[in-house]
């Protein structure tokens, strides 16, 4: 039912462009394309512009009708939205440095000299 109603809207809608090309415009327009006076007997005595001004309407109002009934059949067929399969991504939190499980012990870059086991040769020694 669908592909019906495309297909009549594509034919209206190219009918319509011929129609709305062919209106007369502020000067000439199919009197001039048919030599003049032609036209008159043509489309009768008030000329093409009736005759073109009541085709567009009728067929704009077909073109408006078969794009409301195209936007009802796709608003009944669609089931669902846009976001029913979308999941939010995780947060991811900021790493946190791990902490040492034991202190680690700073080796000093001198030792400190031990007062009992230092060897002084230069001191006196007393008697």
């Amino acid at each position: 039912m669908t592909s019906f109603f495309i297909a009549i809207h594509v034919i209206v809608c190219l009918i319509l462009i011929v129609v709305i090309l062919l209106q007369s415009g502020s000067a000439g327009g199919m009197g001039a394309a048919f030599g003049g006076g032609g036209s008159q007997t043509l489309f009768g005595s008030s000329g093409s512009g009736k005759f073109f001004t009541r085709l567009t309407t009728i067929v704009a109002t077909i073109f408006m009708i078969t794009s409301i009934s195209l936007t009802v059949m796709s608003a009944h067929r669609a089931k669902g939205t846009v976001m029913q399969d979308y999941t939010q991504p995780a947060i991811e939190t900021p790493a946190v440095p791990a902490t040492p499980v034991a202190p680690v012990a700073e080796t000093p870059l001198e030792k400190p000299a031990e007062s009992g086991s230092q060897d002084n040769s230069e001191a006196p020694k007393s008697e």
